[in-house]
């Protein structure tokens, strides 16, 4: 303050205006995981690591792991990157556009299963393509097939699903079963649910 009574602004590079706490906005990078399901085919991994990087995604590590297939024959990968936080569910979005089947985001775990069984010509109407689209829901993943086939593929056969939903969708995932299983002419023996009680 003057003698005239006047203040003086502080000059910018005041120890005492470097100590106020600026909020970050929540803008900082924190580390995620995301796990996906990739066809063993040249360049799948590169084009699924291509939306991350194009949202703001940095790669912290990739374990690809190739001896260990899922039930359908594909090939899980686990991708550690970090992002400020209001960028991971973009990156998730741009990966499902690219058709990159996202098994685990973060904490979008699938935190549900269910058990179904199917019955019929499972194999004369191609399982790989069942299994495929009863995924396409989005809601569900294939966790484990086993498949009885005693008689061969010319005859009934039957094989059990362990779905993992994601959670409160387990509904989404059964409707998406029996829409299949009706259109390859299929039957479906779902358990009993609390709202069937």
């Amino acid at each position: 303050m003057t003698s005239d009574g006047d203040t003086i602004p502080a000059p910018l590079d005041d120890p005492a205006s470097e100590n106020e706490i600026e909020p970050d906005g929540g803008n900082n990078p924190q580390p995620h995981t995301v796990r996906l399901e990739l066809t063993d085919e040249p360049g799948q991994l590169l084009a699924a690591l291509q939306p991350i990087a194009e949202n703001g995604g940095n790669l912290l590590s990739i374990f690809h792991e190739r001896g260990n297939l899922t039930p359908r024959g594909r090939i899980p990968v686990e991708v550690d990157l970090e992002c400020p936080p209001d960028r991971f569910d973009i990156i998730v979005d741009a990966l499902r556009a690219e058709d990159v089947n996202v098994i685990q985001a973060g904490a979008e775990r699938y935190a549900e299963e269910v058990i179904v069984m199917l019955i019929g010509d499972l194999v004369e109407t191609d399982l790989s393509d069942t299994l495929e689209r009863i995924e396409e829901c989005g809601s569900v993943s294939v966790a484990d097939v086993a498949l009885s086939a005693p008689e061969g593929r010319d005859d009934v056969s039957s094989a059990r699903l362990r779905l993992a939903t994601r959670a409160g969708r387990t509904a989404d995932a059964i409707a998406a079963v029996r829409d299949v299983v009706a259109d390859k002419q299929l039957h479906i023996i779902e358990p009993l649910t609390e709202e069937a009680i």
